[in-house]
Order: structure tokens, then C-alpha cells, then sequence
């Protein structure tokens, strides 16, 4: 049995993992802005610790921590699921606008990070998950400023993942393609509103065709849910795994791109060297 530290746990893909992990006999503390929500999604169990955290709030997530191991005296899973998306153009989207999803979604995940790690090191023992996104391997028009959280969540992840060698400690970033839960509805994604004409055929094509995908995408988050659970459990889970053929593809067609491009521009690259 494993105790599961789960943020972002009322709804969506966080809400699938917290079940999944129960339904397994772990531990689970189930974190959300809203604790009451929390329970009313998973009811009650003596293995079930609903906590209110709010992932900007540095001095909270420590408190939080000191709940989980007060309450079921480590953790051994870390999945940091909270975040939400701003989809617009990079030009249309205000710089104040951008800093409240970083907030979320990279610092919230930072401050978490920071303290759980003590206690997992201490043991040598445990594993950090970062919930990411095919938008931080490959964007597409309007998911400029989101996609550079997850950008961000990877190379945290990838430099964490070397830092902790030697420690016991793992950490996995996920990146999940289209999957059938709350994250194109109102309540995880925002829209800017449109205001260069240019976008038009980009970015501002996309927020009809997410919208109408709302609830038609082709992932399960309960197999998700099932899928992080196995990469928890492994001996040497990987720095990052996809979730869904569609992000496979997706990293697929980035990799042979970023192969035909890095040979078509080789001589150039390497010209730039001092000569003597």
C-alpha cells in the first residue's frame, strides 16, 4: 500500500487517479481549492484524506504536507495534476493573463514539489508525477502560452529526474493527448477574447474546433488513471510517457520533423565554431 498525494483531486484526470488509487488499497490525500467537493466526488474512507490547497499558496502546500504525514505518516506518490488552460494567441494573451496560468500551473507545481521532496528523500524512497500535456512536447496555434507551462513542467521534470539520481526518489512527467474529462469546458480552459483580425485562420480557427471536441475526445481518463497508476508501481518508471495514440503520433511526427530539420540545416550548425 502506497499513500497517493494527489492535487487538482475533484474532478478530471486527478479525480480519476484518487479513485483508482483507492480502489487499489492506497492511501490517498485528495487535494482541492474545495475540500467539500473532494468528498462529495469520493465520498469517505479511512483511506481517504480530503485537504483544501490552493497550489499558489506556497505556506499551504507545506501545510497540506504536514496533514498527509501527520495523517498517514509519509508520501510516496506525488501526482501534481492542478492547472487549468488559456487558449489565444501569444500576441492576444496580456501578460497578466499569463502569469496567472504559470502561477498554476508551473510555480503551484514547483511549491508542492518543494515540500513533499524533503520527506521522500529522507526515506530514499518515492516518486514524483507531473501531469503535463502534449501541448509541452508540440503546440498548435493558441495553446502558445499554456503549451509553455508544460514546456516548463518537462524541463522541471527532466532536470529533476537527473537531480534526484542516486536518491531513491523518481520523477515521470505525463503527457496526455485528448482525453473525455473537464478540460475543454469553461471550468479548466479559458478563451481570450479575439482581437487581431490575422488570427483569424489560426488561433482563432481553434477555439471552434476544442469547443465542438468538448466531450468527444478519444481517451478514457479511467484507463489514463489505471495507465499512471502502473508507472507509479514500476521499479524504473520512464521520464515521460505519452497517454492516447493520439499523442503518440503526435511525438512521432515532431521527432521525424526535428530529424529532417536538424540534417537539412547540419552543415550550417556546425559552421560556427572557431576556426583556427
Amino acid at each position: 500500500m502506497s499513500v497517493w498525494f494527489i492535487t487538482g483531486s475533484s474532478r478530471g484526470l486527478g479525480l480519476e487517479i484518487a479513485r483508482a488509487a483507492l480502489e487499489n488499497g492506497h492511501q490517498v490525500v485528495a487535494t482541492a481549492r474545495d475540500k467539500a467537493a473532494v468528498t462529495r466526488a469520493l465520498g469517505s474512507s479511512e483511506r481517504l484524506l480530503a485537504v483544501s490547497l490552493d497550489v499558489t499558496d506556497a505556506g499551504r502546500a507545506a501545510t497540506a504536507v504536514e496533514e498527509a504525514t501527520a495523517a498517514f505518516g509519509r508520501i510516496d506518490v506525488l501526482v501534481n495534476n492542478s492547472g487549468f488552460g488559456l487558449l489565444g494567441a501569444v500576441e492576444e494573451i496580456s501578460d497578466a493573463e499569463a502569469r496567472e496560468v504559470f502561477d498554476v500551473n508551473v510555480f503551484g507545481l514547483l511549491g508542492v514539489t518543494r515540500a513533499v521532496l524533503p520527506g521522500m528523500r529522507a526515506r530514499r524512497s518515492g516518486r514524483i508525477i507531473n501531469i503535463g500535456s502534449i501541448g509541452g512536447f508540440v503546440t498548435i496555434p493558441s495553446s502558445g502560452i499554456y503549451g509553455a507551462t508544460k514546456f516548463a513542467v518537462e524541463g522541471i521534470t527532466e532536470a529533476l529526474s537527473a537531480e534526484l539520481a542516486g536518491t531513491g526518489v523518481t520523477a515521470t512527467v505525463v503527457e496526455p493527448g485528448a482525453f473525455r474529462t473537464e478540460f475543454l469546458a469553461p471550468s479548466s480552459i479559458r478563451f481570450v477574447d479575439p482581437s487581431i483580425d490575422d488570427y483569424a485562420d489560426t488561433a482563432h480557427a481553434m477555439r471552434g474546433r476544442l469547443e465542438a471536441a468538448n466531450g468527444q475526445q478519444p481517451g478514457d481518463p479511467r484507463k489514463a488513471a489505471a495507465a499512471i497508476l502502473e508507472v507509479a508501481g514500476t521499479p524504473n518508471p520512464p521520464l515521460r510517457i505519452q497517454l492516447g495514440a493520439d499523442s503518440v503520433a503526435r511525438v512521432e511526427a515532431k521527432l521525424k520533423l526535428v530529424a529532417e530539420e536538424l540534417a537539412e540545416w547540419r552543415e550550417l550548425s556546425e559552421s560556427t565554431a572557431f576556426t583556427e
